[in-house]
């Protein structure tokens, strides 16, 4: 049997040479298509190869008769439906390592010419000035290099700053101490990271979390002189806010590779004398086209030939008569792993999902991966899937622990999801009650009843009388309104935790007002 792959932008012809040698596989290449050419041609192919410029929309994945597997040169899937990939049974893979090596080389270039002003000194020259003594720069020798995310890039470049015989700090929410110890470097918080580095690099996926981690308020509690660099993704670093530390003094020079918006070619930013810029040329390397696209190609063919695939990134199908049963606990799985996150500060150890009810008399597999997807996806985005959950819990030293129970605490069916982490555990139980949806029934060992949806609050407090009506009136103050409230004790006077639903987010500023009431133990803010 011959298949046949379609490559529809510029790939590395290095790189596509284990599809052109496989056997029964025919391969076209159709560059620069409109959509309406792509749709009509797509059902003659079993197999598509894209990077960022192909969009691949529902409407070819309908016209998309015989495709099996999508196959993106690259890291990002943000022009690919994966939803109605999966929806057409159609594996999406990708190729998250072929880069690494580029884009860790391509931070300490920007590291060395930073610290050592060689783009500054080269214009000059080019200017015609001999100018040595503005341009006298810094040793990396025994300076402190912070790196704020720990995954494939940020450990490479650890590894290289330690042959510069830096210092390395890191950050990162899946970092252990016993992890860093082994990698010879030090362990440190978000906020100790800021404290005592000379210069800070950042490799974190763009998230609602990380967007702007790098603020005003981070850089008042960094040293005097810091420098900067962002060769991950724009918007990790707020521009407006490095503007004004730069010009401030604070922050002594930045390194940027990305931008929050590109192509880059009027920022105020770049008008700064101290700051350094390289148009998103992180993967930029000859090596790291050929790598993405010889590791998709071989996956592609891998899947083609009926093996596994190695870079999924959506889920297969699975069987009707399955998916019919646990198709409505979907969101409700997701929904508790991504609240338990939250309620997690600490590096989780262990992950224990626990069934009951009818969900026992079936394969809750496809449930297990999308809870710990909603887990992860809080620090690791939407790289994580339902395929590929369980790897990155496994590849960040998490054990996840499957259980079947007859212990229904009163409801059809009930998941509960544990984690434990280096101080303690958190628990959250949650199912799905007819013709009302989800509910999260259980916080620890509080019974509520909550709609996993939108802005949400979760106080501790001691039960007393007007704990309910201080938090009220201070978020009226903020102008935000409560859409509902539960209330959890354990008894009269004792421990008790309020679940509010509120109509938009409460920033870090209410949550601080609120821990200043009397009697409020932990404000957190949840967005689900």
């Amino acid at each position: 049997m011959s298949y046949n792959v379609l490559i529809t932008d510029p790939l590395s012809e290095e790189g596509i040479q284990p599809l052109k040698q496989a056997e029964h596989v025919n391969v076209t290449i159709k560059t620069s298509l409109s959509k309406e050419e792509l749709i009509s041609m797509i059902g003659d192919y079993d197999a598509l190869l894209v990077r960022s410029q192909t969009q691949v929309t529902r409407e070819v994945f309908q016209a998309a008769e015989k495709l099996k597997v999508v196959g993106r040169a690259g890291v990002g899937v943000d022009n690919i439906d994966l939803d109605a990939a999966t929806e057409h049974g159609v594996i999406v893979v990708n190729a998250p390592d072929g880069n690494t090596n580029s884009a860790a080389e391509h931070t300490i270039a920007m590291l060395m010419s930073l610290a050592r002003k060689i783009p500054q000194a080269f214009y000059a020259l080019k200017q015609k000035k001999w100018d040595r003594k503005s341009h006298v720069g810094v040793e990396l020798r025994d300076k402190t290099l912070g790196i704020i995310g720990m995954g494939r890039i940020g450990a490479e470049v650890a590894y290289r700053a330690k042959g510069q015989r830096m210092n390395v700090i890191a950050y990162d929410p899946f970092l252990t101490k016993e992890q860093a110890k082994k990698m010879g470097i030090n362990y440190g918080t978000f906020d100790e990271v800021l404290e005592v580095a000379d210069f800070i690099t950042v490799h974190t996926p763009l998230l609602k979390e990380t967007r702007h981690m790098i603020n005003a308020d981070a850089f008042r509690k960094m040293k005097d002189g810091v420098k900067m660099i962002n060769c991950a993704r724009g918007g990790i670093i707020d521009e407006d806010a490095l503007y004004e530390a730069i010009v401030a003094g604070k922050v002594a020079g930045a390194a940027l590779d990305v931008f929050e918006e590109e192509p880059a070619t009027d920022l105020k930013l770049l008008e700064l004398q101290q700051v350094i810029a390289t148009p998103h040329l992180g993967a930029s390397t000859v090596e790291a086209q050929e790598n993405v696209a010889i590791d998709v190609s071989k996956d592609v063919i891998n899947i083609l030939q009926g093996g596994p695939a190695q870079n999924p990134v959506n889920l297969p199908s699975v069987s009707p008569e399955v998916m019919k049963e646990i198709e409505p606990y979907f969101d409700l799985s997701e929904k508790i792993g991504a609240f338990i996150s939250r309620l997690a500060n600490e590096f989780i150890e262990e992950i224990s999902i626990y069934y009951s009810g009818s969900l026992t008399e079936v394969n809750v597999t496809p449930l297990t991966r999308n809870t710990i997807k909603g887990i992860l996806q809080r620090h690791l985005g939407n790289h994580v899937n339902s395929v590929n959950a369980i790897y990155f819990a496994n590849k960040k030293g998490m054990t996840v622990n499957e259980h079947k129970t007859t212990q229904t605490k009163g409801f059809t069916n009930l998941i509960t999801v544990e984690v434990k982490t280096e101080t303690g555990e958190k628990r959250v139980a949650g199912t799905v009650l007819n013709g009302l949806g989800p509910r999260i029934v259980k916080v620890d060992d509080y019974t509520v009843d909550v709609t996993p949806v939108g802005h949400m609050v979760l106080i501790r407090h001691k039960d007393q009388p007007g704990a309910i009506g201080r938090v009220g009136t201070l978020l009226a103050q903020y102008d935000v309104n409560i859409a509902t409230m539960q209330v959890g004790r354990s008894n009269i006077g004792g421990d008790a935790i309020m679940m509010l639903s509120v109509d938009k987010a409460v920033d870090h500023s209410h949550l601080n007002a609120i821990l200043e009431l009397s009697d409020i133990y932990e404000a957190k803010a949840i967005q689900l």
